[in-house]
């Protein structure tokens, strides 16, 4: 039984050392002056220069749909991968958006025309 007495007596001490030190330390605290943050610099604006007129960038179904447009009697596989230079992957896939979008039409098998 002495032996916990003994304990908590020095479990006591240490409880008291430890809030004195709480104390000094929220007084330190206390003492600091809130520092302020420093505000971005800010950019002098100048008057905007003229823009340049960017070209769209001309994607594979831009291309293939040019192509088909052209072709008064409808455009074969053959004068697409000529004519855009595209694989047939990408042909394929252009095709299919396209009819999809109902902007060309299977005229027979492997010839399309503009709807």
């Amino acid at each position: 039984m002495k032996k916990l007495q003994d304990q908590l007596k020095s479990i006591s001490k240490s409880l008291v050392t430890l809030s004195k030190q709480v104390e000094k330390i929220s007084n330190q605290a206390g003492k600091l002056k809130p520092t302020k943050a420093k505000a971005a610099p800010q950019k002098i604006k100048t008057s905007p220069a003229k823009k340049k007129v960017s070209k769209k960038k001309k994607t594979a179904i831009d291309a293939v749909l040019e192509v088909v447009k052209k072709s008064k009697q409808g455009a074969t596989i053959a004068t697409l991968k000529e004519k855009t230079g595209f694989d047939s992957r990408q042909l394929s896939n252009a095709l299919y958006k396209l009819s999809k979008r109902d902007m060309i039409v299977s005229k027979t098998r492997g010839v399309y025309m503009k709807k």
